[in-house]
């Protein structure tokens, strides 16, 4: 499909046998490999060491490569002064009642972010 396999292959729902096959996916020479997904039972992966010899590469990603000891506080700043506008980001709000309706605003693509309120009643 890919002619060779895909440049980067992301694994994002934490299942120890689609690691594998994201991993196997890439392209030999420089495909890259990116878990995003945490293995909730801490089962290994396996992955065949020759492909490794042949540049493949697999790394993980927390909080999306984030250093939080000196980031953090840089994004922090950046919201306070107003620089970075999170405000915008935030599509709804709605009560926990009403959590079903978030969910399908979010699947028929009409909610970026939803706040859900665990004391907001319903309106």
């Amino acid at each position: 499909m890919t002619g060779g396999g895909a440049d980067y292959c992301f694994e994002c729902i934490g299942v120890a046998s689609v690691m594998t096959e994201a991993f196997r996916s890439a392209k030999q020479g420089n495909g890259k490999t990116v878990i995003l997904g945490l293995e909730k039972d801490g089962k290994p992966i396996s992955l065949p060491s020759i492909e490794f010899l042949f540049g493949k590469c697999v790394m993980g990603s927390l909080f999306g490569g984030i250093k939080p000891k000196t980031d953090i506080p840089i994004l922090a700043k950046k919201c306070m002064s107003k620089e970075l506008e999170l405000e915008k980001l935030i599509t709804h709000e709605v009560g926990l009642q009403e959590i079903n309706t978030a969910f399908d605003l979010l699947l028929q693509g009409k909610s970026l972010r939803c706040i859900i309120w665990m004391d907001k009643l319903a309106a």
